[in-house]
């Protein structure tokens, strides 16, 4: 009975965020007490006074200077002054293209110096006007609206091949009613190469181009080899068309043929990106010959290969129930999902759910808000990014037309993110939930959940600048299968702890770090050193959690990224494991690339199971 006491805040945790509104991401400008240091709009007008002065020295900035002075009034990009302008008509709108390196959104002045910056600038290809234009929410002519300006861009800041955006507004001189717009634009160097090595006997290496002739177009070709297993050497390949038609549609195509798997894939997707979407929808295929694991269940390893056909089509639909610059939002969806089986093993014992041809129906209702904040030094090296804050709650349910036999899913999730106060730029998110499996009164495959997520306020003491980063996770499997284990090695909760002799159906794992960023670069290479401790306990489903083994990591680090490349971050680590398991020493030592860590989403998706990993 003891893991019942678990499910109180599980079930308590969601009818509290249910009630909570995020008053504090409404107010987007919030003001902190280290504004000297972190306020944008003291950034902006410095930047303003430098393009001022200097406005003369090359078309960009004499450009720009001026598109924004042309007045004599200086206007900043927060919401409240932009606000000033809703409901003029929207006139000129110019788009200024910085180069890759050198230059910023915010000192355009800045010049490339390095010889490999200046041959960066030359190769790279800039992102195309009519891509560019193609991403925006407006057009000549529309009454302006200070909620979609800032919508927009977030929308373009999310592209992996740009690295920063920003809108500037301007009253027309000869239009009192009118106002005229110039997007200040700066790419990333979209080439880029990684590689890794696995063991003695095999190793890959990736090359690819986020933003190919400048059309925002992805490509990827991942070479792969393998010394005893066949094919010897294979290939990889990714190729990606976002926003189709101005309409924010991806279709997404793979062909893959390695030692590990051999298929295709094809996705089609129009997510609910802007808040204003009232329709989603999608569909996706998958066919492999062979493969080691299905879409959605990498936590099981399948020796010998699977082969699976599956395809899946999706569509929802988005209801406004305010008004507002981020309004509450109730999505009706539905998915279905069709499984075929050309090659599988039997059966383990008393499972037959897996390796059976099935067709899974899920409907789905979300309740929603979403509000952005942009801040800075997160996760990112000094670029802005977009924090978001509201809430989004969801309950779907399914039927599991299984040939092994039929059975009914539901789950219900819940999460809120905000500040703490006012004036404070703490994010606290939380997040919970119960699924299952339901046949003949009794309930498989289940899961409670928990989630909690805080990041601090920026601090600085002299010249050093941190973040403290804390993170809780809670997994309790409810009449999983023997073969669905937690471990702690997929998710990197205990980091580099890669063991599968420590496995369970319950999991509590903490996580701190504190995050100290250098104010220099390294030859144009930001760096952020960091300490970390990593906690965890696993256990079985019908014992209390704090009865378990424990485990630990205690370590040091840095990162080194330019936000300029679309390569990932470069992460060194040194980890000790006090109390370590056999199959982990007690040193850990890793030199990889790393990707950047994303923000938890409040957009509506999909209705899918949750998943156990």
């Amino acid at each position: 009975m003891k893991k019942w006491i678990i499910f109180i805040p599980c079930l308590a945790l969601p009818i509290l965020f249910t009630f909570w509104d995020c008053p504090a991401f409404a107010q987007v400008a919030v003001k902190d007490s280290l504004k000297a240091k972190t306020d944008p709009t003291e950034k902006y007008n410095n930047f303003y006074d430098s393009l001022k002065s200097k406005a003369g020295h090359n078309k960009i900035t004499k450009l720009l200077h001026q598109a924004l002075f042309t007045s004599g009034i200086r206007k900043t990009d927060s919401l409240s002054n932009l606000e000033n302008f809703n409901g003029k008509t929207i006139g000129q709108i110019r788009i200024v293209r910085l180069e890759v390196f050198g230059p910023s959104v915010r000192d355009t002045t800045r010049k490339a110096t390095f010889w490999y910056e200046k041959a960066g600038n030359m190769l790279h290809t800039r992102t195309d006007l009519h891509n560019l234009r193609r991403n925006l929410l407006f057009h000549k002519g529309e009454r302006f609206n200070a909620a979609v300006i800032h919508d927009n861009e977030r929308i373009l800041r999310a592209l992996p091949f740009i690295r920063d955006v920003r809108f500037f507004v301007t009253p027309d001189t000869l239009d009192q009613e009118s106002v005229n717009l110039t997007l200040l634009t700066q790419d990333r160097f979209s080439i880029g190469i990684t590689g890794d090595v696995t063991g003695w006997e095999s190793a890959a290496l990736e090359l690819y181009n986020r933003n190919l002739f400048g059309f925002g177009h992805e490509m990827s070709a991942r070479f792969v080899g393998h010394l005893t297993r066949q094919p010897y050497t294979g290939v990889e390949t990714f190729y990606r068309v976002p926003n189709l038609g101005g309409r924010f549609v991806t279709l997404t195509a793979g062909y893959m043929n390695t030692y590990l798997n051999e298929g295709a894939m094809t996705e089609l997707n129009k997510n609910f990106l802007r808040i204003s979407d009232k329709w989603g929808y999608g569909a996706k295929g998958y066919l492999f010959k062979r493969t080691q694991e299905l879409p959605g269940e990498q936590h099981l390893k399948r020796n010998p290969p699977i082969g699976f056909f599956q395809w899946s089509a999706w569509a929802g639909r988005n209801f406004q129930t305010s008004k507002g610059l981020s309004p509450v939002q109730v999505t009706l969806s539905a998915q279905y999902i069709h499984q075929r089986f050309s090659m599988r093993p039997e059966p383990p014992p008393g499972i037959p759910q897996f390796y059976r041809n099935t067709d899974l129906y899920l409907a789905g209702i979300t309740w929603s808000k979403r509000t952005f904040k942009t801040d800075e030094l997160i996760y990112g090296f000094g670029i802005t990014e977009d924090i978001p804050g509201g809430f989004k709650n969801e309950w779907v349910v399914g039927f599991d037309n299984n040939e092994a036999g039929k059975r009914y899913y539901s789950h219900i999730f819940m999460s809120s993110a905000s500040f703490l106060s006012p004036r404070s730029n703490s994010y606290l998110y939380l997040g919970g939930g119960l699924s299952g499996y339901f046949s003949s009164g009794k309930v498989s495959q289940g899961l409670a959940e928990m989630n909690f997520n805080f990041i601090s306020r920026f601090l600085t003491r002299g010249n050093a600048r941190f973040r403290q980063f804390l993170n809780m996770n809670y997994r309790l499997g409810l009449n999983r299968f023997e073969t669905e284990k937690l471990l702690f090695e997929k998710n990197d909760l205990i980091r580099g702890f890669e063991s599968e002799e420590v496995s369970g159906k319950q999991r509590l794992s903490i996580s701190a770090e504190t995050v100290y960023f250098r104010n220099r670069d390294f030859y144009r290479f930001n760096m952020a050193f960091f300490l970390f401790a990593d906690f965890g306990i696993l256990q079985e489903e019908n014992s209390w959690i704090f009865e378990g083994k424990s485990y630990s990591g205690i370590g040091i680090g840095m990162r080194l990224h330019n936000e300029s490349l679309v390569l990932k971050t470069l992460q060194v680590r040194l980890t000790f494991y006090p109390n370590h398991p056999k199959d982990v020493g007690l040193v850990g030592f890793l030199l990889n690339e790393q990707t950047r860590q994303k923000y938890w989403s409040f957009q509506p998706q999909p209705p899918s199971p949750r998943r156990f990993e």
